[in-house]
This record gives structure tokens, sequence and C-alpha cells, in this order.
């Protein structure tokens, strides 16, 4: 049974956004999340004491982002470890949670291969494969971490070469920030690179239907961040276009297949569509972690189809609702179909470019892909543009 309760978040320890984090209390190792689906109305956090109860968070949102759920899986596995569930049945659990970011399974299957590792070396030592299990998820989220931070250098290079001159209006989609990452984000580090450099001039926030995580959650950490920044409608984007009020498109992505192919939050391929009919950069910013050389082209990525009533309804905050989540004042007929993928497949043809912290791909190509990747396992982070 999932166990997983709610307390009050402190507020200080809150001063720098910081999505989740391994506790180890006097009864127990737990993993605590800053519960994203009440945001930004209030900062409450979910602890989580078992598996079960993270993988509900996972597919409730409370926790989300591609290589935030990386880290979140990472931890799970050692959560099982260290607590003494069983870890391959934890591992199989996470993994499935939600289909198409690729960074889940790729937290899950590192600190399962560790504990596997440290089993067979130990001769079965529970607390030593258990230790090492923990060790493994560490370095998932502190390489997140130092993944977020290059990347944003290398964005900002990307950018100062597109466009130069700096006083940059930047439009982005869904969320990509410190709520989605062990660091300061993907997309959003870029823009914060820049805020901080003085040289953001206006970070457009597409609301980002149907759960707002545009709205809720990017203009949460524009705000806390004292960005500049105005919230829109998904469907007002191409009016922005048109006005030349956009000088470039920065989003995140949820897995990229082997071809350059990108899923990303719903919404994303119309603007890349728009974006190349407006003759505007649109650039991808995601770690390698996020590249699945497994799946050849966006036909390959499974697209998660997420419930109906998110679209047919308008959620009702948990804190309004007074208990849990789920709750919602209808905006379509009872009984009414609704079509919500959670992501779309941007081909790489409507792409700029891919930055990863390992380098940027300029012109999004299967080989240039290929290339990044095999610079990722020796080292090399120089650019390829």
């Amino acid at each position: 049974m999932a166990d997983q309760y709610a307390r009050p978040s402190d507020a200080a320890a809150l001063s720098a956004v910081s999505p989740l984090r391994w506790e180890e209390p006097p009864e127990g190792p737990v993993i605590v999340l800053l519960d994203q689906r009440r945001l930004p109305a209030e900062e409450v956090e979910l602890v989580c004491t078992d598996v079960p109860a993270l993988v509900d968070a996972i597919q409730t949102l409370a926790v989300r982002g591609a290589p935030l759920l990386g880290v979140a899986g990472a931890y799970g596995v050692a959560l099982a470890a260290v607590r003494g569930f069983d870890v391959e049945e934890a591992a199989e659990m996470l993994a499935r949670a939600r289909p198409t970011a690729v960074n889940l399974a790729y937290g899950v299957a590192r600190v399962r291969d560790a504990h596997r590792a440290a089993v067979r070396k130990d001769g079965g030592d529970g607390r030593a494969a258990a230790a090492a299990a923990l060790a493994e998820a560490r370095a998932v989220h502190r390489e997140d971490a130092e993944a977020s931070a290059r990347m944003a250098e290398h964005g900002v290079a990307l950018l100062e070469e597109l466009l130069p001159g700096g006083g940059y209006r930047i439009l982005t989609h869904c969320n990509t920030g410190a709520l989605v990452s062990g660091g300061q984000g993907t997309a959003f580090a870029v823009a914060g690179a820049l805020h901080g450099a003085g040289r953001l001039r206006r970070l457009w926030v597409d609301e980002t239907r149907p759960l707002l995580q545009g709205a809720r959650l990017t203009a949460y950490e524009a705000a806390r961040a004292g960005m500049a920044y105005t919230v829109l409608t998904d469907s007002a984007a191409g009016s922005l276009f048109a006005a030349g009020e956009v000088d470039a498109v920065l989003v995140g992505a949820d897995r990229i297949a082997a071809d350059g192919s990108v899923a990303n939050k719903v919404g994303s391929y119309p603007l890349a569509v728009l974006a190349r009919y407006h003759h505007i950069p649109f650039v991808v910013v995601a770690p390698s972690t996020t590249v699945d050389l497994g799946s050849e082209g966006g036909a390959d990525i499974e697209v998660e189809q997420r419930p109906g009533h998110e679209v047919t309804e308008i959620p009702v905050p948990p804190q309004a609702a007074g208990a849990g989540t789920g709750a919602g004042v209808p905006v379509a007929p009872l009984g009414a179909q609704a079509y919500n993928p959670a992501f779309d497949i941007t081909p790489p043809e409507l792409m700029t470019a891919i930055v990863t912290e390992n380098g940027v791909v300029s012109p999004v190509t299967k080989a240039g892909l290929a290339e990044l990747c095999d610079r990722s396992r020796s080292g090399n982070g120089m650019m390829s543009i």
C-alpha cells in the first residue's frame, strides 16, 4: 500500500526551489517532494515512505519533468533497497509509471544495476547493496545538476551566435526550470542565465493547457527569480510571432529519438511550425540522458495518453477542495470524450538546434546527434554547430 503524507513546507528551506530530496528521520528514510499539484497557491511537501507512494506521486504529477523523473526513479530504487523491499519489483513499478520520459527508466536502471552489482560482489550483503544503491542515486542527482549548469552555458552561447546583441524575448512552453531538475532546469536554465546577465528582456510563458504547467509553475519560478515575464494562452503565441515580439523559442524534451525527433509537452509541435514560418529559432534544451538511440524516429516514441477529465474539467486546488486531488469544475458536457495526449512529436527539420550538457547539434541530424552522444561518453564537451 502506498504510504505518503503531506506536511507544510519550511519557507526558509525553500528559498531556493527544492523539488526533491532524500531525508533520514529516526523512523526511516523517505523521499520528500515539493507537491507541484498545489503550486503556486501553497508550498506543501509530500513525504513518500515507499515505492507505491512515489509511483502515485509520479503518475498524478506531484513530481514531474523528464530530468527530475530520472532522479526520482533513482531514489525510489534506493528507497526500496534501504528499507528492505523487493528492489527488482520496485524498479519495474517505477520504470513503467510514465512511458514517454526516458529519463525515468534511465535513473531506475542505473540504481538497479548498481544494486545488482553490489549484491554479486558482496555475496548478498543487503546493507552494502543498499548503500551502493543510495550512492548511485545521489550520483544521478548530482550529475543532473551539473548537466543543468552546462546546458545553460551552451544555450546562452548559441543564442549569442544566432542573435547577437542581447535583450532577448524568449517564449517557452510547459515548465523546464528547477522544478524539473536536480539543478536550475533545461530551457528555463538558459533563460535564467540570460536574466542573471541582464540580457533577458521578456519571458513569454505559454499557460500550457490542460494542466497549466506554464501558468502555475514557470510563472512561479520566474516570479521568484525576479524575471520580467508575461503569461499567455497557448493559442496566442501565433499573434506574438506575427507582431515580432519573440526572438527565440526554448523548450525542453521528454524523449529524443535517434533521428532527432523530439517528444515534448503537447503544444510544442505547433510552436515549432509557427517559429519556422516566422523565421524564429526553435531550440530544444535537454540533458543527454533524454536521448534514446533505441527509438529510431518519432513513430517509435510511445506518447502517454492522459485522463480525459484533465481536459473536460478545470481542477480545483486541493486546498480549496478540502482534501486530495481530482476534484474539478466541468467545462464540457457530462460524458464528453476528450483527446488528451501528454506530448506531441516535433520532427528535426523544424528545429534550429538541440542543446545538451555536452554541446549543441545544429542542424539536427541523426549523424550529428549520434556524434554528440559519442562525445558524451568520451567526455568531450566541445560544441558542434
